[in-house]
Parts: structure tokens; C-alpha cells; sequence
């Protein structure tokens, strides 16, 4: 199946190439190619959409950066981080075949817990779920947030 499906995010002009059968996407922040699949489709048209609609610092992006959990080492997918080295967003993408569940959510805690971001976004690239962090815990706002100006 290919990961080349309509998303609910603005399309973006990605740098993708075949060798044999196997799909490559030229990384927006990493700067190198991997492997095209469901799940990198998705993260490539987020890094797009909040580089371009939402003035997102390229150089505070984060791609799969792995964080200690217990004994685990697990990856984040994408993190943005402010000057300060505060997180300000974290992602945790899906396939578009995959439903946003309560596993899903679970999931995106571990990476939370350790991040403490100001925004977690849940998407499989149609549905997306967007926290705001809040002095009682986390709550679902509309929109994505735009990065704040230090002007």
C-alpha cells in the first residue's frame, strides 16, 4: 500500500524518490532521505505545514530523539523547542490508517512526562487531537498553536 494518501493538512512539495520498490523522502529537518512510510508521510507534511503556515524555527525541531523511560528507550516523533530549551510542541504521529485511541494517547504521556511540552498533538494525519497544558493538566483546544514571537 502506498503512504502517498490525501491528508487533513495543507499539501507541501516533498522530495521523494524510488529506489527498487522502496519509497524515500528527503527529511525537512533531518536533511537526508529515509524511508517513505505512512507514518513519515504524515510527520514530513507536519514539519512542512509548521515551518511554513506556523513560523517554527527549523533549527529548534526535533525528529525521533530518543528519551529514557525506566529501563526503556523509546523516540519521540517531533518536538519544538523554544530558545530557552523548553519544549513547546510535541507530535506523536500515527498512520493515516491508524485510529488517534487511548493507547495512542498512553503512548504520546511517555514522551509528555519527560518533555513537559506546552502543546501534544495526536494526529494520524486526518484526525487530529490538540492539548494545551494547563495548571490542572492537559486541555483540547481547536487549532494549531502558532510559535510564540521573542520579538
Amino acid at each position: 500500500m502506498s503512504p502517498i494518501v490525501p491528508l487533513n493538512l495543507p499539501k507541501t512539495d516533498l522530495d521523494i524518490s524510488r529506489k527498487g520498490e522502496q519509497l524515500f523522502v528527503r527529511c525537512l529537518v533531518r536533511k537526508k532521505k529515509v524511508i517513505l512510510t505512512p507514518e513519515e508521510w504524515v510527520r514530513q507534511h507536519f514539519i512542512s505545514y509548521f515551518l511554513n503556515q506556523r513560523s517554527y524555527p527549523k533549527g529548534l525541531l526535533t525528529v525521533e530523539k530518543k528519551i529514557q523511560y525506566g529501563t526503556m528507550e523509546k523516540r519521540w516523533d517531533l518536538a519544538s523547542f523554544m530558545p530557552n530549551h523548553e519544549c513547546f510542541l510535541l507530535l506523536e504521529c500515527k498512520a493515516p490508517s491508524i485510529s488517534i485511541t487511548k493507547a495512542v494517547f498512553e503512548q504520546s504521556l511517555i514522551y509528555y512526562k519527560g518533555l513537559q511540552s506546552r502543546f501534544l498533538v495526536l494526529s494520524n494525519g486526518i484526525e487530529h487531537i490538540i492539548f494545551k497544558k494547563e495548571k490542572n493538566g492537559l486541555s483540547v483546544i481547536e487549532d494549531f498553536p502558532d510559535y510564540p514571537s521573542f520579538a
